[in-house]
């Protein structure tokens, strides 16, 4: 990497690019404050890909029972998915607010499909733009994809939980990171983030291990 002076404001690691906010800033999801939020905040489901969309309907019969009524009547009607104002394939929600597959249990969110897969009872854990979040996923052309960070009020908590932690966005995301890209793309990735700690482009002392299931509903 040629010696910097400061950050750049994108940095590519492999065929991704990424803001640099992914290295600098610190996160880490904290259930005990926020109840899960993010699985019923907002206008739209969670972002799918149609293999997604097949893995989830695989597994629609076993965590069937566990949805609430309208969760089930929204499905019957319309599937576990359907397209965005902006043409995007999301998973269906129950009145503007809740994706379908959410479980509400003393005061917190959880994920139903991620609860069975846990439980052994299914293969499918959740789409990864769940697994990834806060980070948004974006095709470009040529075969480039872009990584943001997504910054939420709902998230203030896990911020300030990741800064105590000295936790990186890059170092919580690990195992989803990893899922999503490959075991050589994150170790790339690692190097990146070593050589930008070398110039002095991010802290020594910001070096938390891998956080992954440190989430609401791991990651």
């Amino acid at each position: 990497m040629t010696m910097m002076t400061e950050m750049p404001p994108i940095i590519q690691v492999g065929d991704v690019l990424m803001s640099p906010d992914i290295f600098t800033e610190c996160f880490c999801c904290d259930l005990d404050a926020c109840h899960g939020a993010c699985c019923v905040e907002g206008d739209a489901g969670a972002p799918v890909t149609t293999g997604e969309i097949a893995a989830i309907e695989d597994s629609l019969d076993t965590v069937w029972g566990s949805l609430a009524a309208g969760a089930q009547a929204v499905i019957d009607r319309q599937g576990v998915a359907t397209t965005d104002p902006e043409g995007e394939l999301v998973t269906s929600i129950v009145g503007g607010r809740d994706c379908v597959f959410t479980l509400h249990e003393d005061g917190c969110c959880l994920c139903a499909l991620e609860r069975a897969c846990r439980e052994g009872r299914t293969r499918f854990m959740k789409p990864m733009s769940c697994a990834l979040y806060p980070l948004r996923e974006k095709a470009f052309a040529g075969g480039l994809t872009g990584l943001n960070y997504n910054r939420w009020d709902i998230c203030r908590s896990a911020v300030e939980k990741g800064r105590r932690l000295g936790l990186p966005l890059y170092r919580f995301l690990e195992g989803p990171l990893t899922r999503r890209f490959g075991t050589r793309w994150y170790a790339e990735l690692l190097t990146v983030a070593g050589e930008l700690r070398r110039q002095g482009l991010l802290p020594a002392t910001q070096d938390g291990g891998t956080a992954d299931g440190a989430g609401p509903q791991a990651h």
